[in-house]
């Protein structure tokens, strides 16, 4: 049984799904008006483990994560750049799977994109209209009256107490402080350009919160299991979110809310200004892996502040290359065969790693049963007592993987130049031309390759 901390009650709690063995699980997207930067994809990466946990403990998992693609910021961007909103926008959706890739995070079921699925939020619009909870302002635009649903704020914990009545607001993100009935739809203005739908109130565009209102209905049902996304979407989109959605179908909305906490950059907030502002590809660029990146961004649990620095990034290159050597180590000494009941320090770590993902996602835990596998593992191979079956603990390597999605190396084809090198080098060895398998290491450690010298050959490996 997993358990995990639901944001609206503030308590760990048993998760039991609408459906026996599967979950509807929907993620917050990319708004696609630039670049991810590594602070969304510390999001990303968390709804990615939370994911691949819930298929660790055998559940049947759709993941809809929405594409904003028309809003203030995207509107914005596409007027600035003088293009079409749709040609802005592919842009940074074409980005964005990219660096999905990088990072090793799994495709979701559904990416569904705002701009397709307007009649959707239309209708919507209209049931809160006809529930007397929407109303049409002067202007066209069209509100939810937050007075008219009593358990506003309940997700955010906001007092109403110091709520203005009747108050509005047009933009998309505010605080708390600001607490105001909000947009649904908004007319049409100069500002937004070509960007523009017909609608029963007017021509115009939907309001941002009414965009995941919508999407995750349409592919999830009324009431699903799993909403997440980062703290700072707490309020007011989710919030909004669940006053809207709740208001016009008078069911629950989400049974389960889960929020992960911000991203620091060496130690401060991120910030352009600051010059501490990075996008993912910035990262790659400065020389490191998204397999380290991911390490980095996965390492800490999803209720903490990740504190994102370039010495964490050394440190998780170090860590993956232990990593390395020991599933090189069990690979190595399981080819030579090896007989007998699961070892009792691999059956230690998989009990162990086992409760640490299933109570709230427990990585720092799920790290320390790794890392200890590993420093048991490798003194029993040191002694010649594995104490069994080595193939266990490679296939709970590969299950510890299943959820973590950075132990396996990455691919990286071998030089046949390289490999040749190699083979001389080991020929030099036999013949005790020790001046010879020096300079022939030093040539294969420039072709940006390190050779390590086992009992059973060498294992050759990229920089």
């Amino acid at each position: 049984m997993m358990k995990v901390h639901n944001t609206l009650t503030r308590k760990l709690e048993e998760f039991r799904p609408i459906e026996d063995g599967k979950v509807g699980l929907y993620t917050c997207g990319p708004t696609v008006y630039d670049y991810a930067h590594i602070g969304n994809y510390r999001a990303y990466v968390f709804e990615d483990i939370l994911r691949r946990t819930l298929k660790y403990f055998g559940y049947e998992v759709t993941q809809v994560m929405n594409l904003t693609d028309v809003d203030d910021k995207t509107i914005r961007g596409a007027r600035e750049a003088g293009l079409p909103l749709n040609d802005f926008t592919a842009k940074f959706k074409a980005a964005f799977f990219e660096d999905l890739e990088t990072l090793g995070i799994e495709r979701a079921e559904h990416y569904p994109a705002a701009t397709d699925h307007v009649p959707e939020m239309i209708e919507i619009i209209r049931k809160l209209i006809d529930k007397g909870v929407g109303y049409q302002s002067d202007d066209g635009s069209v509100y939810f009256s937050i007075d008219k649903f009593k358990e506003y704020g309940k997700l955010a914990r906001i007092n109403r107490d110091g709520m203005q009545s009747g108050a509005r607001v047009d933009q998309d993100e505010y605080d708390k402080d600001n607490a105001a009935d909000f947009a649904l739809w908004k007319a049409w203005t100069e500002e937004d350009g070509d960007v523009v739908w017909d609608s029963p109130w007017g021509r115009g565009r939907p309001g941002w919160h009414i965009e995941c209102s919508a999407m995750s209905m349409k592919y999830l049902g009324e009431t699903f299991d799993i909403h997440t996304g980062g703290i700072d979407n707490m309020f007011p989109h989710h919030e909004d979110e669940i006053a809207q959605s709740e208001a016009a179908t008078g069911k629950k909305f989400v049974n389960y809310w889960m929020h992960n906490a911000h991203l620091v950059v060496e130690g401060q907030k991120m910030s352009k200004s600051l010059g501490n502002f990075f996008t993912l590809r910035e990262i790659l660029d400065k020389g490191y892996s998204g397999r380290e990146i991911r390490y980095v961004l996965a390492s800490a649990h999803y209720r903490q502040t990740v504190n994102f620095t370039f010495a964490a990034l050394d440190a998780a290159r170090s860590a993956l290359a232990r990593i390395d050597d020991f599933s090189d180590r069990l690979s190595r000494s399981s080819r030579k065969g090896s007989e007998g009941p699961v070892p009792g320090w691999v059956e230690r770590a998989e009990k162990r790693f086992s409760e640490a993902v299933g109570t709230d996602l427990g990585i720092s835990e799920a790290l320390a049963a790794l890392f200890d596998m590993i420093s048991e593992g490798n003194r029993a191979l040191d002694s010649d007592e594995c104490g069994g079956d080595l193939s266990a603990a490679l296939a709970l390597m590969d299950r510890m993987d299943s959820v973590l999605g950075f132990l396996g190396a990455e691919a990286s084809e071998e030089d046949s130049d390289v490999r040749q090198l190699v083979e001389l080098r080991e020929k030099a060895r036999k013949e005790k031309n020790w001046a010879e398998s020096d300079r022939l290491r030093d040539e294969i450690d420039s072709a940006g390759w390190t050779v390590r010298d086992t009992p059973d050959g060498p294992v050759l490996k990229k920089k």
